[in-house]
């Protein structure tokens, strides 16, 4: 979940070039950065907790034979910027391996640091001792690291550099008698690098000998925690409530009274359930070959796959890739939300199917800030209609996919977006009546944009706090994701039927991890899901679980009663992911639950 980078010439290589690369590669993590280089016949180290921009303005630099970096977004080991170096090897890694510590158990050397990527390490060390082939080195960290892995490994000892990736998240070429590797190909392209092949599985290159110590520099710096730990039940955990609410529910659905627009017919039925249509309905499978046999003559077996590490993308991954035979790139969009269980599962769902993954990671610092602004804005006068802006700057996923379709060649898109999760009442508690017809909430379009934006803005002139720094992303979010003409974009479930115990079985043959706070396993990796269904819980006594659930038993998937059953648990609250949102916002977890604990109910409790 990084971005790796460098150049390396006998003769020198071409700094401007390696600045460029450095740039580009900084959208794939701005946490932290590092570089390696030799001048002379030192190797030197530069590491920072700063973006690599930065760092190479504050490094002197030349047009060194050999010059490497690295642009982190952080995920594992916060206080361990990259390379991580020991015993003469330096290793610069972009992935994320899940099972450090089985590794650990069993080696006899001693663990130095926090960092995931020491196991690398340490399996290059073993290598090197036992004077096994370079060759051989890809498969012992392949055989003993799950996850993803793209890697730099330099051994200034023997002259040698190995290249290696599992995922194909790696690319070489050459220029001018330079050879260069990073990322992605676009920032290869983008500098008119030729020959560009992709790394799915080891290159090994001669590099300048040396046997001097590094020179190693550290830029430190104070700075809030990028990654809040996940933490136990505490006292603080007895403050969530869970109160039972003394409603009228739907009798054919469990939706409840307090659901906006909501109305009962003199059966108990609702009209969400009067007025629906089967969306689990999905087209025959072979037009969804002949959808990808079309596009074969554009761009080949290639599609790109948003993928977001949670259950429906990654179950959607795997289809395309193990029943269609397609070739996806996934891309990613980090906003400061995705969990490191997300992170966790992208990492293994990448690596066990061999597929690139495309990291587009915004200022996490800015995202989080602009979501403080907001949530703060909200506590001061809690409203229903208003917890939505706290989701706001997810929505640039849109903008981006754009961005990388651009930077392939690969139109086709396509999405693992759930029919069934269809959510009028977010939009609803704001006043914006649910359109039956719609198959997803955000097909708005422009009308539909103006209308709600129009009730949003109305709600922000009655609590000025919202027209903050934040304003901006949150409209032009909205802009890409619900007005903006999406071409080439498909979703998969509109050709495959949607059946969650197929969904987790197939989930569970790849490890995909599941939360420890919750038996569900739908946005477990989503950051603020368990907080805003928290409000929607205390406030109106229901969460997208409800709807969620209503939708199944309108499918014939669910029995009314396995709903309610399943809503009792998966309602909950999830302290840990609570913890972790508001951690990561750096606000005090009491005083924001005892805000909404205060906040008025819809509901009666009995």
């Amino acid at each position: 979940m990084c971005g790796i980078f460098g150049v390396y010439s006998a003769a020198g290589g071409n700094l401007d070039d390696f600045r460029r690369l450095a740039l580009l590669s900084k959208r794939r993590g701005n946490d932290s950065s590092g570089l390696v280089y030799i001048g002379e016949n030192k190797y030197s180290i530069a590491r920072a907790d700063y973006a690599v921009d930065r760092l190479i303005a504050q490094s002197n630099l030349g047009n060194y034979r050999l010059m490497a970096g690295h642009t982190r977004l952080i995920t594992d080991g916060e206080s361990d910027n990259q390379p991580v170096v020991r015993d003469g090897v330096i290793v610069l890694h972009n992935g994320i391996i899940v099972n450090p510590d089985d590794y650990w158990k069993e080696s006899l050397l001693h663990r130095e640091y926090e960092i995931d990527t020491e196991v690398i390490l340490a399996l290059t060390l073993d290598h090197i001792r036992e004077s096994a082939p370079l060759e051989e080195l890809y498969q012992r960290i392949l055989d003993n690291c799950n996850g993803s892995f793209s890697c730099a490994i330099l051994m200034p000892n023997l002259g040698k550099m190995v290249l290696l990736s599992n995922t194909g998240s790696l690319y070489m070429g050459e220029k001018n008698g330079c050879s260069y590797f990073a990322s992605e190909r676009s920032f290869l392209t983008s500098l008119k690098v030729s020959s560009i092949t992709q790394c799915l599985g080891f290159k090994v290159l001669d590099v300048p000998i040396s046997n001097e110590d590094f020179g190693l520099v550290e830029h430190n710096v104070n700075r809030d925690s990028l990654i809040p730990s996940l933490s136990k039940a505490s006292t603080e955990s007895k403050n969530l409530l869970f109160p039972e609410p003394n409603f009228r529910r739907c009798s054919k659905c469990i939706l409840p009274e307090t659901m906006p627009f909501i109305r009962f017919d003199a059966s108990g039925e609702c009209n969400y359930c009067a007025n629906y249509t089967l969306k689990n309905t999905p087209k025959p499978k072979a037009d969804l070959e002949n959808l990808f046999e079309r596009y074969k003559s554009i761009s080949g077996k290639k599609v790109i796959v948003p993928f977001s590490g949670g259950r429906d993308s990654s179950y959607g991954l795997a289809l395309i890739k193990k029943e269609f035979g397609m070739e996806p790139i996934t891309m990613t969009y980090d906003w400061g939300m995705v969990t490191d269980l997300a992170r966790r599962n992208i990492s293994r769902m990448c690596a066990n199917l061999g597929v690139e993954n495309i990291l587009i990671a915004d200022n996490i610092q800015k995202k989080r800030r602009n979501i403080k602004l907001n949530l703060k804005a909200w506590l001061a006068k809690p409203d229903l209609g208003m917890i939505n802006i706290l989701m706001a700057g997810d929505k640039h996923f849109f903008r981006h996919i754009q961005t990388v379709r651009h930077e392939t060649d690969i139109s086709l898109n396509v999405w693992g977006m759930n029919p069934l999760e269809v959510t009028h009442f977010k939009a609803g508690f704001l006043g914006f009546a649910p359109d039956f017809a719609m198959d997803q909430v955000f097909n708005t379009g422009f009308s539909g944009q103006v209308r709600y934006q129009g009730l949003r803005a109305k709600a922000m002139l009655k609590n000025p706090r919202y027209l903050n720094r934040s304003l901006w992303d949150t409209l032009s979010g909205e802009y890409y994701r619900s007005v903006k003409e999406q071409t080439d974009f498909y979703n998969l479930f509109d050709y495959w039927p949607w059946d969650e115990v197929e969904v987790d079985n197939t989930l569970d043959s790849y490890n995909w991890e599941r939360a420890e706070d919750t038996k569900s396993t739908w946005r477990i990796g989503d950051g603020t899901a368990a907080f805003y269904n928290y409000v929607y819980y205390t406030m109106a006594g229901f969460t997208e679980y409800d709807t969620f659930r209503s939708n199944q038993i309108r499918e014939g998937q669910l029995s009314r009663e396995q709903a309610l059953l399943l809503v009792a648990e998966e309602n909950q609250p999830r302290y840990q992911n609570i913890k972790w949102y508001l951690d990561a916002l750096d606000m005090d977890f009491d005083t924001v639950i005892k805000t909404i604990n205060r906040a008025p109910r819809k509901y009666q409790v009995e």
